[in-house]
Formats: structure tokens, C-alpha cells, sequence
């Protein structure tokens, strides 16, 4: 099991954008999903060349991640059609 300081968004906005004293953060989008109703937030930072923004997603549990629930995602195309007929996926 994770630690609780590694499911923060703090934890995670370092992680993925690894922000910097020169490097500003900004929150530029929270709101809920359609769906499940669940949390969202859009984070940028704003390199000298690039800027870079990802969305981070509250799970039940109450950590934060880069992937939305599993209630709130649309299944891909693939998976419908093996949910369709009854396959089962094996890797």
C-alpha cells in the first residue's frame, strides 16, 4: 500500500510535472465528472519552452490519479464488443 503523501495531488504534480522554483503551477480547470460526479483537476506549468498540463482524478478511495475510476471511463470499443459476447480478455 501507498503512503498518504504519495496520494496527494502535491505528490503527484511533482511527480508528473516536476515543477521548480523558476517553474510556476497552476490549477487551470476543477470541476466534477459527468458520470460519477467524482473530482477532477487540470494542473500546467509553464517551462521557458513548452508548458505541460495534465488532468488528476479523485478516487473513492481518496487518493488522486492520473487515470479516472474505473466507473467513469468509457470502455474502448474492443472491450465492448468482449463485454458484447462474453470473451474474456487474457494477457
Amino acid at each position: 500500500m501507498r503512503a498518504a503523501s504519495e496520494r496527494s495531488l502535491r505528490f503527484l504534480v511533482e511527480k508528473w510535472l516536476a515543477p521548480g522554483p523558476s517553474i510556476p503551477v497552476r490549477v487551470t480547470e476543477f470541476s466534477r465528472t459527468r458520470g460519477g460526479g467524482r473530482r477532477y483537476v487540470r494542473v500546467e506549468t509553464a517551462h521557458a519552452v513548452d508548458a505541460r498540463g495534465l488532468f488528476f482524478f479523485r478516487h473513492d478511495d481518496g487518493c488522486w490519479c492520473v487515470f479516472p475510476p474505473t466507473a467513469d471511463r468509457k470502455p474502448l470499443p474492443s472491450e465492448e464488443l468482449t463485454d458484447r459476447l462474453g470473451l474474456a480478455q487474457s494477457w
